[in-house]
C-alpha cells in the first residue's frame, strides 16, 4: 500500500529545534521528489522545502533558509526536516508529500500526488 507516514513535531519554545520524519512505503523512490509543506490556521498551505531523490538536490523557501535542513535516508525510505531556531510564525500543521509523476517537485501543492497525515508543530513561549 502506498503511503507516507509522518512522525515528529510537538511543542517547542522559540529558538528551539524539532525534527520531522516522513517514511514512504509502497513507492519506488527513484526519480521522485519529496516536499514539506505547512498550513497555519486561516492560511494557505505553503511549500517550504523539497528534495529530489535522484540527484539529492534540495530547495528551500526563503523564510526557512539557514534554519531548516531537508535530508534523506535511502536505506529507510525516510526524508527528514530538521528545524532549528524555530520562530512563533513556524507554528503550523506540517505535511510531507511525494511527486511520483514528474519527480521534480516544487513549492506548489498541485505538483504532488500523495500526502502524509500531517503533524502539528507549535512554537510558543
Amino acid at each position: 500500500q502506498e503511503q507516507l507516514v509522518q512522525s515528529g513535531g510537538g511543542l517547542v519554545q522559540p529558538g528551539g529545534s524539532l525534527r520531522l520524519s516522513c517514511t514512504a512505503s509502497g513507492f519506488n523512490l527513484d526519480n521522485t521528489a519529496i516536499g514539506w509543506f505547512r498550513q497555519a490556521p486561516e492560511k494557505k498551505r505553503e511549500g517550504i522545502s523539497y528534495i529530489r531523490i535522484g540527484d539529492g538536490g534540495t530547495f528551500y523557501r526563503d523564510s526557512v533558509k539557514g534554519r531548516f535542513t531537508i535530508s534523506r535516508d535511502n536505506a529507510s525510505n525516510t526524508v527528514y526536516l530538521q528545524m532549528n531556531d524555530l520562530k512563533l510564525e513556524d507554528t503550523a500543521v506540517y505535511y510531507c508529500a511525494i511527486d511520483i509523476r514528474g519527480g521534480i517537485g516544487g513549492m506548489g501543492a498541485h505538483e504532488y500526488d500523495y500526502w502524509g497525515q500531517g503533524t502539528q508543530v507549535t512554537v510558543s513561549s
